[in-house]
């Protein structure tokens, strides 16, 4: 194989392992801490593992993400809380079956073009 058929994929999960406090979750999202806390208590969003126990939650770039994608779907569709997180949920499904399709599509041009 020639280095012109070669594809390369790359996901970004984390960006620079950045974490946000309650505080700053709250302000990029434009909501109130109470919203977050809700959003915690039906597993909606995480906090980063190693701080749940803490003291003071810290919340990585997925759960930050995954708020702003929960604010405008309870804005635009009015979905409560167990209907936002079986939304994400399918979002989320969703999201991975079309990463896998594109992979297995980058695949099977590699095989055709061999």
């Amino acid at each position: 194989m020639t280095r012109e058929n070669q594809i390369l994929t790359v996901e970004v999960t984390d960006s620079h392992g950045s974490t946000f406090s309650l505080r700053e979750v709250c302000e990029h999202g434009d909501c109130h801490a109470e919203f977050v806390i809700k959003l915690v208590d039906y597993g909606i969003i995480d906090p980063v593992e190693d701080q749940a126990e803490a003291r003071q939650w810290e919340f990585d770039m997925e759960a930050l993400n995954r708020l702003q994608k929960a604010i405008r779907l309870q804005r635009d569709l009015k979905l409560n809380l167990p209907g936002l997180a079986v939304s994400l949920d399918l979002l989320d499904e969703v999201q991975d079956m079309r990463r896998e399709v594109n992979r297995l599509n980058q695949r099977l041009r590699q095989l055709m073009g061999e």
